[in-house]
Order: C-alpha cells, then structure tokens, then sequence
C-alpha cells in the first residue's frame, strides 16, 4: 500500500512497526509505503520471512535509510534488529511510544483522506489495545493524551498523556493476557475476599493453582500493573462466561463479548478520580467488576454492552474534564489502537465527534491493506507520521 504524505523532508525513513501484527513502512519523497501484515513475529517462520522482505525492499527499491523507527520496548525483536540495521546503514535510530504511533496513525489517515486538512494547536488521541510498553514502565493500553501541534512555538512535538484506565495487575506477565482468569482475580483481589475469588474461578483452576495466583498478588511477586483497555474487557469476557481461559487468538474473549453484546443499561456512572501524583484523571474499573457482580443476574448481554460503553464514556469524559466542558462534540479527538475495532466504543466516541480510521475490522494475517488498520498492523505507518510531524520544522 503506497500512500501520499506532504512532507518535505529529503530524507528515507524505515519504521519498523512492533511484535504481534509485524509490518514496516519506508517513507520516500512525500510517499509512504506500508506492507502486509506479517503475523506475529514472535513465530520464528514470520520474524524471519519479515525481515527478508524488509531487506530485499530496501534493495531492490536501492534505499539507505537515514533514519530507522522502532517501539519503545527494550526486548522487541524489531526494536533489537532496528539497532542492528542502524549500525549496518549508519542511520539514526528512534524508539517510539507504542501509543503515541497509535494516536499519529489515525492522524497520518486523516491527511490521507483529505491532503487539506489542517491540525488544531491542541488535538487529543485515545489509544486503546492490549499491551503497550509505557514511557513509565508500566503496561499501557487505555490511554488519553494531549498533542500540542507544530502550530505553536515548541520546535517538537509534545504529548502529554492526561488519563488512562486504571492500572491492575497481571499476575505472571502474559500469562495473564493467555489465561483471562488471572486477569479478573488481580482486579477482584481489590474488593473481594479470597473465598468469594475462588468461587468466581474454580471451574478454571484447582485449588492449589489459585493459592499460587493468590499468593503472588499478596506479595506482589511478578504482578504488572496495566492500564490496559483489553486486559479489563478480556476479564469482563470471562467473568460473564462469554469465554474460556484459554486465548485461541489475539482478541479473542473481546470479540465474543462484542458479538454477545445488545443493549447497554444506563445505570452504571463512570467514576474518574484525579491523581495529584500522576498529575492526571484516572477512570477507576474496579467499580464496573462491582456493578457486574452486583447485576450479575441481570441479562449477560446487556451488562457485556454496559462495560465497553463505561470505557468509551470515560475516556472521553476525561478529555472534557481536562477542558472543564461536558456533552460538547469535538473534531480534534483521533482514536486508534486494536480496541477502536469494537463497535460499541468506536461509535460512541464517533457521535462525540472523534475521527477513527475507515477499516471496522482487522485484516487476517497475510493480507495487504486499502486503508491503514486501527491495530498494530498500521503502527509502523503511525511511526512515520510521529516521526515526520515531531521534526516538521528540522
């Protein structure tokens, strides 16, 4: 897919995209290419046929890059290889937050749409997907920020992340986004007592298997803290038996709970609070746990519906907080990241005025794209246009 972007830049970008949707993108006098996606890289078969093609482009097209994007997170294959080919081409070599790519993905989309459009000095973007790697070292992935544009006097861009979901803890790393059970026990460790969890779960672990996970969230041994969007809709999947605890494939217990879902109640409010250590509004999920336990009788459908629609009014009730306005529609909100996918959340921030890329659902493994995906297949794309609207003025 070859896409046109106003940048004067003389120069060859490479981005090089993250893990679980591998994909790279070469941007090229005003051109940006993007790739299929390449499937998760983590499967060696994948990581070794992407970086194949990675390099017989850059040969074949006879390009030496000058600059060479990767993910913020340390342990990425492409961030590690990213180094490598920077030594090998002499490039300067960026790491990226996973989430900011997000954010500039859709925003790079909307140029595409209409190569007129102007950015407002201040504009917002929702990032929502599973796991991200955070400028705090935490697991990011229900995220809220504020982009000031290259309209103002700051040479650079700035993005100053202004809420998020509220972080809970994953008990053995990604075990807890293969097992959605250990998901929900770490949030309803906040509330419940140990016997009530273990009733909630015991059809998915036997005793002994749930002490261990008890254990750990008691002594906070290998538990992650996350604010992840898909990390809590994976846990309300499974704690409404929409699921099982194990993770056929990425997204899986989200799009079953998106598939079961009607009608949403409207009696569950958000709850946001401010940290005055963050410096940011933080929209608590353990009340919407507390509400589903309490309402656990009501239709399954139905409270699956309330729980993404609480997500999606959170995160853009904190965007309004942060202008102290409500109930006013915006056009300067970008959401992206794998959870724009879901209907529900999508839609409701759509009727508040947010812009979110064209493509509804993601594209299987292998297939090339008509329109920059929402998820991680479009995030070397979003790297680019990070990269290229950061150093707009250089």
């Amino acid at each position: 897919m070859q896409i046109y972007f106003p940048s004067s830049k003389k120069i060859i970008v490479l981005a090089l995209g993250a893990e679980s949707a591998g994909n790279f993108s070469v941007f090229r006098e005003k051109k940006i290419y993007l790739s299929r996606d390449f499937g998760d890289l983590l499967k060696e078969k994948n990581w070794r046929r992407y970086q194949m093609v990675v390099l017989e482009f850059l040969k074949k097209n006879k390009l030496k890059p000058d600059i060479i994007l990767a993910d913020l997170h340390p342990l990425f294959q492409t961030t590690l290889w990213g180094k490598e080919l920077a030594q090998k081409y002499k490039a300067r070599f960026i790491q990226i937050q996973h989430h900011h790519a997000h954010i500039f993905s859709a925003v790079g989309d909307c140029f595409t749409d209409d190569s007129s459009y102007i950015l407002p000095n201040i504009f917002y973007g929702i990032a929502c997907d599973g796991t991200g790697y955070g400028e705090d070292g935490k697991i990011w992935g229900g995220e809220v920020f504020a982009i000031r544009s290259q309209k103002t006097k700051s040479k650079n861009q700035k993005i100053l992340r202004i809420g998020h979901l509220e972080n809970q803890l994953m008990t053995s790393g990604d075990l807890s986004v293969r097992e959605p059970a250990r998901m929900l026990i770490g949030i309803l460790y906040k509330f419940l007592d140990k016997n009530k969890i273990y009733f909630l779960v015991k059809k998915y672990y036997r005793q002994n298997q749930f002490e261990l996970i008890y254990n750990q969230l008691t002594q906070n041994f290998n538990c992650l803290e996350t604010s992840s969007a898909g990390r809590v809709l994976d846990a309300v999947s499974i704690l409404l038996s929409f699921c099982g605890n194990k993770r056929k494939y990425k997204h899986a217990p989200i799009e079953k709970l998106e598939k079961k879902s009607t009608v949403p109640y409207l009696d569950l409010k958000t709850e946001i609070i401010f940290d005055a250590q963050e410096k940011m509004h933080i929209l608590r999920t353990t009340p919407l746990f507390e509400y589903l336990l309490q309402n656990i009788g009501r239709d399954k459908k139905r409270l699956a519906a309330t729980a993404q629609l609480y997500i999606a009014e959170g995160l853009y009730e904190i965007i309004s907080k942060s202008q102290k306005t409500k109930n006013k529609k915006r056009n300067n909100i970008f959401i992206s990241g794998g959870i724009a996918n879901n209907k529900i959340i999508s839609e409701y921030l759509i009727s508040k005025g947010a812009y979110v890329k064209k493509n509804i659902h993601p594209v299987k493994s292998g297939q090339t794209f008509n329109n920059v995906p929402r998820g991680d297949a479009g995030l070397s794309f979003g790297q680019i246009i990070y990269y290229l609207s950061a150093n707009s003025r250089n």
